[in-house]
């Protein structure tokens, strides 16, 4: 056991991600449930880093139709019109409505990108063993997990855009394919976030710390 920096999975305490109820499991029990909100409780997530990745996968490969297929489809007397998301970004690009393009280009397309790289370095990095920047590891993730929460803002704005524009006969407005798939890459980054076990950052550094007191003691 390392004397300087103990964790808590060497002293056999579990915290509860329902809660945050740092607690023991019974005598005889591997893991257990959290005695205040009845959680199931685990050391470490069962197969994070293999769930969190294929996750990413996952939405690695929605991406692209998302943002290659139309999100919006108009139809006028004289026609359907087709929008992609850039398109739309496009579109709404005006004195009075650049704030909601910025709005969207940042949701739609950077961040969810910028989550799926920065999960995809955080699992790399744990496979790895890194003990480098364990500290800005833990942040980043903690970022992504809260900026995240932001990433169905297209979705909500094309939803409620079809709501508003049903001018029947003369206009009407509906959800394009490239929608259900930003909707997929949104829940599988996000199934991929709360698949990650950030705990498993520090693991590295304690195994490492370890290694190093021994050849000491």
């Amino acid at each position: 056991m390392s004397a300087l920096n103990p964790t808590a999975l060497e002293q056999g305490l579990q915290s509860c991600h329902g809660c945050g109820l740092l607690s023991r499991p019974a005598d005889g029990a591997e893991e257990g449930r959290c005695p205040r909100c009845d959680e199931d409780l685990h050391f470490r997530k069962p197969k994070s880093l293999e769930r969190t990745l294929a996750y990413l996968m996952a939405a690695a490969a929605c991406y692209i139709p998302a943002n290659l297929l139309p999100v919006m489809i108009t139809n006028t007397s004289k026609g359907s019109e087709s929008d992609t998301i850039m398109q739309g970004v496009v579109l709404l690009w005006s004195p009075t409505g650049w704030p909601l393009s910025i709005i969207v280009l940042f949701a739609s397309i950077m961040i969810p990108s910028a989550k799926i790289l920065a999960l995809l370095y955080l699992v790399i990095s744990v496979k790895r063993g890194s003990i480098k920047n364990n500290s800005q590891r833990v942040r980043l993730y903690r970022m992504v997990e809260i900026i995240g929460r932001w990433s169905m803002v297209d979705v909500f704005v094309d939803t409620f855009t079809v709501a508003l524009i049903q001018l029947q006969p003369l206009m009407s407005v509906e959800p394009g394919p490239g929608l259900l798939f930003f909707a997929a890459v949104v829940v599988l980054t996000m199934l991929a976030v709360e698949s990650f076990d950030p705990r498993l950052i520090w693991d590295s550094a304690n195994a490492q710390e370890i290694q190093d007191e021994v050849p000491n003691a």
